[in-house]
Parts: C-alpha cells; sequence; structure tokens
C-alpha cells in the first residue's frame, strides 16, 4: 500500500467520477483506505492494472496526464475478466523533489472521450455504482 500512496502527494484527491455519485478521497490516509479496500478483497488476488498511451502537457498547475487504464481480475478458470476500462485524468505535481500526482480523476470509456466516435454522442452517462462498491464509498469519511 505504501507504494502505492507514495505515488500520490500528501495532499492529493482522487475522485472516480464513472458513477451517478462520484467518490472522493483526500489525502494519504484516505488513499491508504482506498487502496486497502480493495488489497482486502479475495477478487483482487491477482489484479492487473494496465496504465498506456499517456500524454502529458505543461500546465500552470503542474503536468496534465492522460492515459488510458484497463483493470483485470484473475479468474480461476479462463478467460479472465475485463474489470475496467476508461482513462485517467491526472495533474502532476512535485513534492519533495519527485513528481506525483496531485489529483487522479477515473473516468468511463464513454462521454466527451468518445465524442468524435460514430455513433458516440460525446455525452458522459454515469452508471449506477454497484451494491458491491459500498464498502469502498464508505471509506471516504475521515
Amino acid at each position: 500500500l505504501c507504494r502505492i500512496v507514495a505515488c500520490f502527494t500528501s495532499e492529493a484527491e482522487l475522485v472516480w467520477d464513472v458513477f451517478d455519485e462520484p467518490g472522493r478521497w483526500l489525502g494519504s490516509a484516505a488513499l491508504r483506505r482506498f487502496a486497502g479496500y480493495f488489497r482486502s478483497r479475495p477478487e483482487s488476488a491477482g489484479r492487473q492494472h494496465h496504465v498506456t498511451n499517456v500524454v502529458l502537457a505543461s500546465t500552470t498547475e503542474g503536468v496534465q496526464a492522460k492515459s488510458y487504464v484497463l483493470v483485470a481480475l484473475r479468474a480461476e478458470e479462463a478467460p479472465h475478466r475485463l474489470n475496467v476500462m476508461g482513462y485517467y485524468d491526472d495533474l502532476l505535481r512535485q513534492e519533495a523533489g519527485q513528481w506525483r500526482i496531485a489529483r487522479r480523476v477515473i473516468r468511463d470509456w464513454n462521454g466527451p472521450v468518445l465524442a468524435n466516435i460514430a455513433g458516440q454522442d460525446g455525452i458522459r452517462h454515469p452508471r449506477q455504482r454497484p451494491a458491491a462498491l459500498d464498502g469502498l464509498w464508505a471509506t471516504q469519511a475521515t
């Protein structure tokens, strides 16, 4: 968990903006709870987290990073399951001489990112949060 949290600034904000009620975790303690929740889940054993096609742009706030994300869950028998398909919208800043994530917004693979694709309306369509994530949403409280 420490390695995951070390990727973020001490006051970082993580927003999961996929569901009708976005989740928001602020600061290192909240990020530890977020990561700890997934680590404690039996279905997370063998979880693979892939971040690809990172695009960086300098801004007055720091560095803006956009990247694709896929999360696969291992199944006892193939095929394994694709659990998340979306993208990260990150703001990177230097803290203690290291570039770290100051804000990460997790977005679903719909809406504006698909605006120029045939058959897509470019409008964000939030999903209803599955009850299985109620325990995670409870970790937002300080």
